[in-house]
């Protein structure tokens, strides 16, 4: 029997965020966006994670402008966006108030499906985004964020998409932010929950560590519905596999895409060229991104995490202990109750394990995420952290045990005031109440009407060498061609 298997493209959101800082402009997705749309594929992933956060932050564009602009192009596929949950698109729990309206206005400017994930799989910090999503009458995509260790099993993952469930979720996602999802375990969790909820059943992975590819094949068979790859020209490392090959290879099978390879070839084209002409000269596309890397199948530290330790030991004048803290960090993890290696809980992690190494006492310096993450402030832990760890870290306090949003108080009408004039509109409120530090210069420029001055776009392309050099040491950044990309 022929069972179709549907794709989503990745290639405006994810596959430029994995491989090139989220650098890719408005400008350059309008004139192949209607080409994509004749494709027949499930949705185009086109917002959400970092895209908001660098449209306003380097390429002064207006996110919600992008979606408009997009959503007159794509009339056939519905658009996806990526949502953390209750850190919306930025880095921490918002209040209600700020989620709701956010996805309110997210569905009325053009987003059909919302992928709502949290890092710690904490059913409780997805509740006010779903509820919203639904009540815009849009696709709620709840979300289980894959990895491995003692406590993520596969009845776990069964528990936590039970709750997805129980939330009226129109379909479930695993996401595999590291490219760990073996074959095997891919065809076990979607057998699994295709038995379990009959729910429709999509898989998003990169392929860092070789694997996504196989395992996509491996999924099918089990019942995947859906698939996450990206164009070619963008495709591999620590982005999607490439839809070209993921179709050459299931045509004629049972999980026959039905899509058009002819078309898909030239749509890769223009990325092609695009990728030639408008971001290797500077230098945004890291070459170590775009190499398989077999050590996250041991360790499971994403690239970016292991050049944020570098960075950070750098400036300690202790890069001669990296090993150290590498063989540090899963003994962190493991004290603080195996948290999933994902924005921002990556973060945390390989901080307090640089920390450690370099302070030479294990928790004798704790940085103030750790403490926020052991009180319970990001949400709950998969595991329990040890007591002797938790009560180093934070001595007689007690950890919360409501859910983490609950603490905090409403914001939109605060934030209305703070922007003050320089907002116009519900989405400018939105914008500043999700960046406040990023958004005032942005939404000045905005209402001036104007680009940014030779000065101006200076001071960016120094902030955004400093980014790079930061994130991705000893990469070539050429800041005189920074204009070609912001």
């Amino acid at each position: 029997m022929v069972r179709r298997v549907e794709i989503t493209d990745t290639t405006l959101r994810d596959a430029h965020q994995s491989l090139m800082a989220t650098r890719m402009k408005t400008e350059s997705m309008l004139p192949i966006a209607e080409k994509i749309d004749l494709v027949g594929f499930h949705s185009a992933e086109v917002w959400g994670g970092a895209t908001f956060d660098v449209a306003i932050r380097y390429l002064n564009e207006d996110p919600w402008e992008r979606i408009r602009k997009l959503k007159r192009q794509f009339k056939r596929t519905p658009l996806q966006m990526l949502l953390r949950g209750q850190n919306l698109v930025g880095y921490r729990n918002y209040p209600d108030d700020v989620v709701e309206k956010f996805v309110e206005k997210a569905a009325i400017v053009g987003i059909d499906i919302f992928r709502v994930f949290d890092a710690l799989n904490d059913s409780r910090n997805l509740e006010t985004a779903v509820r919203s999503v639904k009540r815009m009458s849009a696709h709620a995509q709840g979300t289980i964020c894959y990895t491995t260790s003692p406590v993520h099993t596969l009845e776990k993952y069964l528990e936590f998409a039970k709750e997805l469930v129980a939330m009226e979720c129109d379909s479930i996602c695993i996401k595999d932010m590291s490219g760990i999802l073996s074959p095997k375990a891919g065809y076990d969790l979607v057998k699994a929950l295709k038995k379990e909820f009959g729910l429709p059943v999509q898989v998003h992975s990169h392929s860092s560590s070789g694997m996504a590819s196989i395992t996509y094949s491996w999924v099918c068979e089990a019942g995947a519905d859906v698939l996450d790859t990206a164009f070619s020209p963008l495709a591999g490392g620590a982005s999607q596999p490439a839809v070209e090959s993921i179709v050459s290879a299931f045509a004629g099978t049972g999980h026959d895409t039905g899509l058009d390879l002819g078309l898909l070839v030239e749509i890769a084209d223009y990325f092609a060229q695009l990728r030639e002409k408008y971001f290797d000269p500077v230098g945004l596309i890291d070459r170590r991104s775009e190499r398989i890397d077999a050590h996250v199948l041991l360790h499971q530290i994403p690239g970016g995490m292991v050049s944020n330790m570098i960075s950070q030991l750098k400036e300690m004048n202790a890069l001669q202990r990296l090993d150290e803290v590498l063989a540090e960090v899963p003994k962190v993890r493991e004290d603080l109750g195996y948290p999933p290696l994902v924005t921002p809980m990556s973060q945390i992690v390989g901080t307090q394990a640089v920390m450690n190494v370099v302070s030479g006492q294990r928790y004798k310096v704790v940085s103030k995420e750790a403490k926020d993450y052991v009180k319970g402030l990001y949400g709950r832990q998969p595991a329990p952290i040890r007591e002797e760890i938790r009560s180093q870290i934070m001595g007689d306090e007690k950890p919360i045990a409501c859910r983490p949003a609950d603490l905090l108080k409403p914001e939109l009408e605060k934030m209305a005031k703070e922007a003050g004039d320089l907002a116009s509109s519900e989405e400018d409120v939105l914008t500043y109440a999700l960046f406040p530090q990023a958004a005032p210069k942005f939404l000045k420029l905005k209402k001036e009407g104007r680009k940014r001055t030779d000065e101006e776009e200076a001071a960016v392309a120094a902030a955004l060498a400093a980014f790079l050099a930061r994130e991705r040491p000893g990469i070539p950044f050429k800041r005189d061609e920074f204009k070609q990309v912001a």
